[in-house]
Formats: C-alpha cells, structure tokens, sequence
C-alpha cells in the first residue's frame, strides 16, 4: 500500500539524514518509525534477542528486562576480554 505523508522541511531533511546515515531508503526510515510508535517493535525485545539469543517476535508483550541485563552484559564483556 501506497501513502502519502506531506513533512515540513526540517523534519524531510532529517529523515534524509537518518537514512543516509543508517544506509536504507526513507521509506524505511519512516516504516520503522511508525512500527515503534505503533507498538510493532520492542527494543527491549530486540534487546533481549542479543543477550539471550532468542528468536525476536514481533508482538511479543512489553516486559522490563533491564533488571538482569547488566550483568549479562558485565559477564559478556568479561568473557570477550579476560584481563
């Protein structure tokens, strides 16, 4: 589906930026943006993707997981760099 969404300049501009920066069209800029808001991605989910490894799903609830996370992290780092 097709839509057209009319932007003030500086908000073009910085979708433009963001695209270029990322390397992605503004379309998906703009995609991504509007599944965030609309509750379609979790970065906590994603998050949590990349320290458990578990598959990421899309309408997964959203949970707090900050309570764990840093000594995840913490034991990530330290097993990637033994001192």
């Amino acid at each position: 589906m097709a839509l057209s969404v009319r932007l003030d300049p500086l908000l073009e501009s910085r979708v433009e930026q963001e695209a270029r920066r990322r390397g992605i069209t503004k379309s998906e800029v703009v995609k991504d943006a509007l599944e965030r808001v609309l509750g379609m991605k979790s970065p906590s989910a994603l998050y949590r993707q990349i320290i458990d490894r578990q598959p990421y799903a899309v309408n997964e609830p959203q949970t707090e997981y900050s309570e764990n996370s840093g000594e995840k992290f913490k034991a990530l780092l330290r097993a990637k760099h033994p001192d």
